[in-house]
């Protein structure tokens, strides 16, 4: 459910309009209070689910999307996908507490304007919210080497759906049925993801795909 600022100190009228989309509420809050601090920043509205997200950033004519990644509902990447097809003229910037390059590369992919990770200081977020209706883009340097190094990802879309479905453990079997799928291409599926990230099993497959945020 949506939740507009509750910051009382005063902003100028044209200070800038950020919405915050995180669905941990103490860090949040936290963060609303250090942007609230900038006198050229306002933070007008907060969501804790990523499928709530364009219907916020439309209610309260935001200038720029502060997204984390992984929320409830829409991951931040699907939000961002979402959001730049709706309102294109909107600033995003995805947040995120695991420097994974599939992250980055996922999110530039979707339209984001800057990527950057929590621990960053409250400055150079506010720096990044400037920079980015200035027109530039904000990355951050070390995760933007990783995710050179990393290259794309190499699963395709259903390869990708067919791992997340295992990540539970179910058998060959049950991944069938919930994906309306034979046994045998279900199996192959698996076969041609395990070959390409160079592990083992559909485990490590899992685990691999996980960590390089390709899932």
């Amino acid at each position: 459910m949506e939740e507009t600022s509750r910051d009382p100190g005063h902003h100028p009228a044209d200070s800038v309009r950020v919405l915050l989309a995180e669905d941990q509420s103490m860090v949040r809050e936290a963060l609303a209070a250090l942007l609230g601090l900038e006198p050229d920043i306002e933070v007008v509205a907060q969501v804790a689910r990523g499928d709530e997200v364009v219907a916020a950033a439309r209610a309260h004519a935001v200038d720029v999307a502060l997204l984390d990644i992984e929320m409830p509902g829409m991951t931040g990447i699907e939000a961002a996908a979402e959001l730049h097809a709706a309102l294109p003229a909107l600033k995003i910037v995805v947040l995120t507490t695991f420097g994974r390059p599939g992250y980055l590369r996922g999110a530039m992919e979707a339209g984001a304007d800057a990527f950057l990770v929590k621990d960053a200081p409250a400055a150079q977020l506010a720096a990044a919210v400037r920079k980015v209706l200035a027109g530039e883009r904000v990355i951050d340097p070390t995760l933007a080497a990783a995710a050179l190094a990393e290259g794309a990802n190499p699963l395709t879309d259903r390869e990708r759906e067919v791992l997340r479905a295992a990540a539970g453990g179910a058998t060959n079997a049950e991944l069938a049925k919930a994906l309306h799928l034979s046994q045998g291409t279900v199996r192959n599926y698996l076969s041609t993801a395990i070959q390409k990230l160079a592990v083992r099993n559909r485990a490590e497959a899992v685990s691999t795909a996980t960590d390089k945020g390709w899932l």
